[in-house]
Order: C-alpha cells, then sequence, then structure tokens
C-alpha cells in the first residue's frame, strides 16, 4: 500500500480554454456569450468539521485486472476523507488533478453524450477538503463509496465530503477499467499514469456481470487492505448494485446504501441479494424520472422479502442526481454549455438548492440511524 497526496493547487489543463468565470450556482452572469470557461463550483459541506483529504494506492496481487490483463495486478485508487482538525496552509484538492482532467475532457462526451465537449475547465473545480490536513484524534465511523459505471470516484466528491464533515471517515473507490479515467501515482508496464476506461458504449450481459463482480471484489479487498469492519457502504448506479451485493456477501458490511443500482443482470437474472434477501439494514433510493419496469421488478424482489430495506424515491430527479453532476450540470446549463433538455435528462428539473441536500440529508440519516458512532 502505497500513499501519495492529491496535489491541492488549482491548476489547468493542457489544452484547456483560457479564462475562467467565476459563478455562483443559479448566477444571472453567466450567459452562452461569455468566451470564458465557467469556473464551476461544488456546495459546501454543512457539517461542523473541517475535512482532510488523502489518496492511497492499493495493490491486489492476488487478482488480475480484468480488463487490462497485462497489468497482472489488480490496482485501485481510494480518496480517504475524515475530520481535520482546525488548522490554516492546507489547500483544497481538486476535483480533478490536471492529468485527470485533461483525460476526461476527451472522455465526457462519450460518457454522458449530454455533456459540452469543450469550454469547460474540468481541472478548476475545488473540493472543500484539505489536502495534508491532520486529522481529528479518535476512531471515526467509516463508510465506503463506489461511484456509477463509468463514472470516476470524483464525481461523488460532495456528498463524500460533506459525510466527512459530519464526523465520519469515507473512502471514495475507484474501479478502473470502467471508470472513465484513473490517474496512478506512476506508470507501470500495461498502464499508462492516467489509465481510461476500457468500455466503448453501454455494457452487454456479459461485461455488466464483470463490472459488479469485480466492483464487489474490490469493496471487500480495500477492507482486507485496511482492515476495517463494521462500515457501511453506499454507492450510485452499479456502485449501488455493487453496495447491496457486497452487503450480501460481506458481514463486515453493517448497512449500504443503493443510490439507484438495479439489483439483477442485464439477462434479467436477480442478483442473490434481490433473490434471498438481507438481515442488515439496506436502503433503495430512486428518481421519478429514471423508474422503469426493471428497476421495479428487481426491488421489488428484495422488498418482498422480510427484513430491514426500504424504499425511497425523489421526485424531479434523474439519474445523476446523487452525484456531483447536480449541482455541476445546472452551473452548465446556465452558462449556455448545455441545454435544458441535456440538464433535464442528467439530474432532472429540481432545484440543485433542494436536491443536493435532500441526497446528503438521506444518506446521512440513514447511516447515523443504523451505524451509530
Amino acid at each position: 500500500m502505497t500513499p501519495y497526496f492529491t496535489p491541492g493547487r488549482r491548476s489547468l489543463a493542457k489544452g484547456a480554454l483560457a479564462g475562467a468565470a467565476t459563478m455562483l450556482i443559479g448566477s444571472d452572469r453567466a450567459s452562452a456569450a461569455s468566451s470564458a470557461a465557467p469556473f464551476l463550483r461544488l456546495p459546501a459541506p454543512d457539517g461542523p468539521c473541517p475535512v482532510g483529504a488523502t489518496t492511497l494506492h492499493l495493490v491486489d496481487r492476488s487478482r488480475n485486472d480484468p480488463w487490462e490483463p497485462e497489468i497482472g495486478v489488480r490496482e485501485i485508487m481510494v480518496t480517504v476523507l475524515r475530520p481535520a482538525a482546525p488548522g490554516h496552509g492546507f489547500p483544497r484538492a481538486p476535483q480533478l488533478t490536471p492529468g485527470a482532467a485533461a483525460r476526461f475532457a476527451g472522455l465526457a462526451q462519450r460518457i454522458h453524450p449530454q455533456l459540452p465537449g469543450s469550454g469547460v475547465d474540468w481541472a478548476a473545480t475545488l473540493t472543500h477538503a484539505r489536502t495534508g490536513a491532520p486529522p481529528l484524534p479518535g476512531r471515526r465511523r467509516v463508510l465506503l463509496y463506489s461511484p456509477g459505471g463509468g463514472d470516476a470516484r470524483t464525481t461523488g466528491s460532495s456528498l463524500a465530503v460533506d459525510l466527512a464533515s459530519h464526523g465520519w471517515t469515507v473512502l471514495t473507490v475507484d474501479h478502473p477499467g470502467d471508470a472513465s479515467q484513473v490517474e496512478f501515482p506512476d506508470e507501470r508496464p500495461g498502464r499508462e499514469r492516467v489509465r481510461s476506461t476500457a468500455l466503448h458504449g453501454p455494457p452487454d450481459a456479459a461485461v455488466f456481470r464483470t463490472m459488479i463482480d469485480t466492483r464487489v471484489a474490490d469493496l471487500r479487498f480495500v477492507l482486507d487492505a485496511l482492515g476495517l469492519d463494521r462500515v457501511g457502504v453506499y454507492g450510485h448506479s452499479a456502485g449501488g448494485t455493487a453496495a447491496a451485493q457486497a452487503l450480501h456477501e460481506d458481514r463486515r458490511i453493517a448497512a449500504a446504501a443503493n443510490l439507484e443500482g438495479y439489483l439483477d443482470q442485464m439477462d434479467g437474472e436477480l442478483l442473490p441479494v434481490a433473490r434471498q434477501g438481507t438481515d442488515r439494514p439496506l436502503l433503495l433510493v430512486g428518481t421519478d424520472g429514471f423508474r422503469d419496469a426493471r428497476l421495479d421488478r428487481s426491488w421489488g424482489a428484495l422488498l418482498a422479502h422480510a427484513g430491514p430495506v426500504s424504499r425511497r424515491q425523489l421526485d424531479d430527479a434523474e439519474h445523476w442526481v446523487f452525484t456531483d453532476y447536480a449541482s455541476l450540470v445546472p452551473q452548465l446549463h446556465r452558462a449556455g454549455l448545455m441545454t435544458a433538455a441535456g440538464r433535464a435528462a442528467m439530474v432532472g428539473r429540481a432545484d440543485p438548492r433542494i436536491a443536493v441536500p435532500a441526497v446528503r440529508d438521506l444518506v446521512r440519516s440513514f447511516f447515523a440511524g443504523h451505524l451509530p458512532s
């Protein structure tokens, strides 16, 4: 296990458009006529604690990488967010490092066709976590986060930082190969320093099965590598699927939250957690915009079992409202870089000042009730 620190200085990606215009959520100053790239802001956490960030590079030598077998091992990148001691001189961590941002800029429309193909400095957005800030002493409850298929762990920064500001230690976990891009501390045979997704278009049934199996194994490896027990896991989309199935497979996971992930394979076969149920708390959260027969069938199968499973729904919302896009997409829309239809397709029409706190409150209250300190 090799720790390294994410650079905390905002810098520009190579080839990014020059200039940045400060833009708050809901600002009327941004317009399509502006020649400057918008300065996208993530919402601040509302907990009492400052947050520190550290990045870990974990190597599982017992597994090979399923997407790039020539690598020879399975590598995972993790960001650790935890309450920090008050202090000055610790820079805010960027959402994306310059290298990752440059790679994402070329992949953005392939991952999310509604996103703009140019005009955004993806390296300029800062999180509200501080690199190098010393952690507060004491034991903390631990949560793991698994992002959606095609997304990197950085797309869940806002929610993770907010949870950490309320006293949790949150580990955001990348799943290289299906994540859009993952930056490692260095190169190695079989991969570049910034590794791009191996997926080209929507997954078929076999690829989806590999995604979920790999993600569950990744989460369990993080528990092994860091010696963790009695943790919570939450995830979005494929990450939510993996969180629910990992709960089923690993008793070290005490509770899980599935943020709109299917509980079946693409061929219709139910996952074991849906077939057999669970004896530990599991939260299912969806949106009215993404709800479909497949989701209802797979979630309904799980809910039919007696067990501590609950379902909630966010209205006027869409699939990526559970991610940083909930706040970033409305800003891009206001800047004239996305259409109203594109915004609605990604996050729905709910105001981020309502949607962001709603997601935070659901996840935080669930784990506070089922994973007490």
